[in-house]
């Protein structure tokens, strides 16, 4: 396939415009901020959890002290119910009943002294994780004006390029595409050839595009100098 010396960049430049269009390349600045991203979720999800556990605690907490209150208001009531009572059974009655409040009194407040302790190590959790939040989310503002602030990428005029092509090379092209060919390996499919290949490919004349062996794509060859 012949194509001259001077059209052969636009060649390379409309293939690796009609890659990039194929397998958009995603920045690293993008990539950097989606990671924060995911990272936030997890780290909200698990602050949300941690907020829960502190919720769910402290309703126990209430449940305990409201029936605490309950059972002292019981106890009294037995009290002064025994100060009035003559009748021996139902003396007996009280006295247990009021022995069960107490009893069950003890028992909540010592339920009531384990909550507290286990609410204090939720609530610090729940701080722990709150300024894990709080740091991911500077780290996303931060990584969000990095990509706000990126340049427009350059769109590439392929349809101006295919204009500078000739005919019969544009239907291989179609056909079979275009690479870059640095002299060891094919831009297409990566492969390095052996020496006597590479040879071959390099012997062709300037104004004419090998095929690569591997492949069958058609290889522009670019040599250090034309890269810098």
């Amino acid at each position: 396939m012949q194509l001259a010396k001077d059209l052969q960049p636009v060649l390379l430049e409309l293939a690796l415009a009609d890659a990039s269009k194929s397998q958009p390349r995603v920045r690293p600045e993008v990539q950097e901020l989606q990671k924060l991203l995911d990272e936030r979720t997890r780290l909200t999800e698990a602050s949300a959890s941690a907020q829960l556990a502190v919720d769910d605690m402290e309703l126990e907490i209430l449940r305990i002290q409201e029936d605490e209150r309950k059972l002292k208001k019981r106890e009294l009531d037995d009290k002064r119910q025994l100060g009035a009572e003559t009748d021996p059974e139902r003396r007996k009655d009280l006295e247990h009943d009021r022995y069960a409040a107490k009893s069950r009194i003890a028992d909540l407040l010592s339920e009531l002294k384990e909550a507290h302790n286990e609410i204090a190590a939720l609530r610090n959790n729940r701080d722990v994780h709150a300024a894990r939040v709080d740091d991911i989310n500077r780290k996303v503002d931060a990584a969000q004006r990095t990509v706000d602030a990126l340049p427009e990428e350059e769109v590439v005029d392929t349809d101006a390029l295919r204009a500078k092509l000739p005919a019969d090379v544009l239907d291989a092209y179609d056909d079979i595409g275009a690479a870059k060919f640095n002299g060891r390996a094919c831009g297409g499919c990566f492969i390095q050839l052996p020496p006597a290949e590479r040879a071959e490919v390099m012997a062709e004349p300037e104004d004419s595009l090998p095929h690569c062996p591997n492949c069958g794509t058609l290889l522009v060859r670019v040599t250090p100098s034309d890269e810098a």
